[in-house]
Formats: structure tokens, sequence, C-alpha cells
């Protein structure tokens, strides 16, 4: 029994052993998988940069509709290229083309009455009148035959006729010539067409009816978004059914207004914003001479960058990744540079990197 005990105390000193030695044999640390940015220049400027798009000023450009409604449709996807004016985007426009095909039935009525002004007398109506006259020349001839037949009877007997029945048919006279007076005025007011300050009233109101026609037609052109310029659609923030305004679209996950869409420049042209602190800034070079390099990060390449501009104004620094303001006040030159872009190799806007400026 003690051989056995002896035994198995040995064989647990030995693994004891065995596995302190073995735990105690350091693993060769694995190589990185890719080198850190280092400064390729004797001296050198430290910046970190952001991928944009190539613009003349400014950084993407950022769609905001001009109108506000539920998002109809849309017609392209992010990725897509697009060219100058191309429709990227339609809101529900129901209510502004209801107003739109309104006004042009107004218009157009208003057009119609003006050509019936103009068009006046009518030929119809004009025949009336003319009928009117004839009918009042000859009721008046009636009525003056009637008065001379009772005048000569008077004249020849005056107990034969009435003193009354006289007065009355001379009565009747005066009146028949009054109503064709009355026909004949009635018959040149109609011959004389419509009145020019109707016709000039009729013609401004169908000017302005035109106007708010055109005026609501452009408006309701403005709930189709279209491409301001040619580019490649980098981000669409709402979906189908989703409200948007001027301010834009409510982005679920920042919880913030963002831009509808965001539009940049083709993806052969590239630029490269960095920001040098202004403690910095007086060591920069002349910018004819200006010499930089960029660090893609996750990886070894390296990629020199082509002085473009500076925006001659030094800012609050801003966080790249969600654009909060610095607790301190650190103020940054912002310069933008042209990233030569290899062939085999993938950026994208919005890309963070490291920057070294040789001084």
């Amino acid at each position: 029994m003690r051989k056995i005990l002896f035994v198995l105390s040995f064989l647990g000193l030995v693994a004891g052993g065995t596995v302190a030695y073995i735990s105690a044999i350091t693993q060769p640390p694995l190589p990185p998988a890719f080198s850190p940015a280092t400064n390729p220049y004797a001296k050198g400027i430290y910046a970190e940069g952001i991928i944009e798009s190539d613009q003349t000023s400014g950084a993407n450009i950022n769609v905001y509709p001009e109108v506000l409604g539920t998002v109809k449709q849309i017609l392209v996807a992010e990725g897509q290229e697009v060219k100058a004016g191309a429709p990227l985007l339609l809101l529900d426009d129901s209510i502004q083309r209801a107003t739109v095909e309104q006004l042009e039935s107004q218009a157009q009525a208003a057009f119609t009455l003006l050509n019936e002004l103009k068009a006046q007398p009518r030929k119809e109506t004009l025949d009336v009148n003319e009928a009117q006259v004839v009918a009042a020349q000859a009721t008046l001839k009636t009525a003056q035959d009637e008065l001379d037949k009772q005048q000569e009877a008077y004249d020849l007997n005056p107990k034969s006729i009435s003193k009354d029945a006289l007065d009355t048919a001379a009565n009747a006279v005066l009146t028949a010539k009054a109503n064709l007076v009355v026909a004949q005025k009635q018959r040149d007011l109609t011959k004389a067409g419509a009145w020019i300050y109707d016709i000039d009233n009729q013609e401004k109101q169908y000017n302005a009816l035109t106007k708010s026609h055109a005026s609501a037609s452009a408006l309701l052109a403005k709930y189709t978004l279209r491409a301001p310029k040619n580019g490649v659609v980098l981000a669409i923030n709402p979906t189908v059914g989703s409200f948007v305004s001027t301010q834009g679209a409510y982005d679920t996950y920042t919880q913030m207004m963002v831009p509808v869409l965001v539009l940049g420049s083709p993806r052969a042209s590239l630029n490269l914003r960095c920001y040098v602190d202004e403690i910095l800034v007086p060591r920069l070079p002349a910018p004819a001479s200006m010499k930089a390099q960029m660090s893609v990060r996750g990886s070894n390449v390296k990629i020199p960058l082509r002085f473009v501009r500076m925006q001659p104004v030094v800012s609050p620094k801003i966080e790249l990744s969600d654009q909060r303001l610095e607790r301190v006040d650190v103020r940054v030159l912002p310069i933008i540079f042209r990233v030569e872009k290899p062939a085999d190799l993938t950026l994208y806007p919005g890309q963070l990197v490291d920057v070294y400026i040789s001084e």
C-alpha cells in the first residue's frame, strides 16, 4: 500500500512539474496585421483627415426638399451614378396636383369668358335687338295711325270722339316713341360689343389665374427631388412612407435631422480634408511646396497627396465621427488635398485616415 502511495505521489509530482514547465514557456507574439502610421518625413506634422467628394467648395452635396411630405417612391439606389436633373425621390403630391388642376380649369374658364367678351356682339343677340326695333316701329305706326284717325274724326265733329279717348291715343303714341328709342339704344349697345373695361378686367383675371397655375405647377415640381449635378448617390436616409421636411429626414439612430439624400462626385475623383491644429499652423510650408502622405487605417497602404486649397479661416475643431464640439476650445485650419487613388484600392467618402504633412 505504501509503495502504491509513493508511486502515485511521484507521478503527481512529475505531472505538476511538467505542467509548470509548459506553462512557463512564452509564446512568440503574433505579427501585427498592419504597421501603424509612421512619419515619412524628417520633420512632419500629423493631422487627422477624412475622405470626401471632389467639390470646388464644401464637401458632399446634401439634398433637402423645398416642400414637406411623405416619401412616395425612391427612384435611385445608394452607389448609383446619376446625371444632373435625374429624378431621385418622389413625395406625395396628391393635394398639390389637385390644386394645379383646379387652377388650370379656372384659368381655362376665364380665358373662355374673355374670348366671349371679345367676340361680342353675338349675331343671334343682335338679330333679336333688330327685331325688337322693328316691332317698336310697328307699334309706333299703329299708335300714330290710331291717333290720326281719332284726330280727323274729332276735327270733323268734336262730339264724335271724347277728349279722353283722344288723349289716350296721343299718350299711346308717346309711349310707342319712347319704346322705339329704348329698342334702338339696346340695339346700338349690343352692336357696340363688350365694354372695354369689362374686357380689361377679365383679361387681368385670366392673367392672374394663369400665373397662379404656373406658380402651383412650379411648386408641384418641387415634390420630385432631382440631382443638382452629376454624381454618385452616397446615402438615402428616409424610406418609403417616411415624412420629410425642409429640415431633412429624422434619423432613428442619431435621433437628429439629416439630409434626405447625399450626393458625391464621381468615384474617380476624391479629396481629403484634414484639420491642422492652430499650434502647428506656423510650421506649415508654403502651399506651392506642400507635400503630404496619408495612411489608410487597417492596412499598410500609404498614398501621396497633392495640395488643392485651404480654407483660410481657423475654426473650432469638431469630432469627425459625429461632429460633437470639443470640451476645450481647440481650433484648426482645414486643408484639402487631392487623393491619387491606386487602381487596386477602394476608398469611400467619410473614411478616416492619418495624414503627415512635410514641414
